[in-house]
């Protein structure tokens, strides 16, 4: 069966929820407000310049699941589901991932956000596979350092490569959706690749390529 492949934030979602999670953690003390605010507005500008160092930028957002008791960065992750992910969960995005079922195809969400924070979301999108940076964990407490491979920009075709061995699964008839640049290298592999509310550069792309460019906000 062909994938259906999605990028998550500023794809499915209306926002970027690696973002919003460290302005929420900011908002409720969990953090020290006014430093790591401005260190995460940083790493998002330099995402969205396509500068950024992710190894730099994920020792910065999983430091606060290494400091604090995991039970309370569960419950604050219940909340920051319900008071900030359900509102941006595009509705046009869940009837996309409808339709690719009814057809029949694999949804697969793939994300540089760490999967503590994503695989709520993926389970509300009703997606059952999920490819995320995954955070470190020894005897069940997290580490702050980075399992395996980063799921960013060439990392997210290594780490699709993986699951695609361990599925007995190839990329034959394939699409994936996203919106950003940061993710050219997985476009360029895909048998379709569709822009969603394309950043500039990756428009600019779209359009040369002659790939179909769409919005899931109208």
């Amino acid at each position: 069966m062909p994938l259906a492949i999605f990028d998550l934030d500023n794809t499915l979602l209306d926002g970027d929820s690696d973002y919003l999670w460290g302005r929420f953690l900011a908002r409720h003390g969990v953090v020290d407000g006014d430093t790591y605010e401005r260190e995460n507005e940083r790493f998002y500008r330099e995402y969205l310049a396509g500068t950024l160092v992710i190894q730099e930028f994920l020792r910065f957002s999983l430091r606060p699941l290494r400091d604090h008791p995991r039970n309370r960065m569960e419950a604050l992750r219940e909340r920051f589901m319900a008071e900030i992910i359900q509102p941006i969960m595009l509705p046009a995005a869940r009837r996309l991932i409808e339709t690719h079922k009814a057809a029949g195809d694999i949804p697969l969400i793939i994300t540089a956000t760490n999967a503590f924070v994503t695989a709520p979301i993926a389970a509300h999108f009703g997606v059952p596979h999920l490819i995320a940076t995954l955070p470190a964990e020894s005897e069940g407490v997290y580490t702050g350092e980075v399992e395996g491979v980063p799921a960013f920009r060439e990392g997210k075709v290594i780490r699709l490569e993986q699951w695609l061995r361990e599925h007995d699964l190839d990329l034959t008839g394939s699409c994936f959706y996203s919106d950003s640049h940061n993710d050219l290298p997985l476009l360029e592999r895909v048998d379709r690749a569709v822009a969603v509310d394309p950043d500039a550069r990756l428009r600019e792309t779209a359009e040369e390529c002659g790939w179909l460019i769409i919005s899931l906000r109208g």
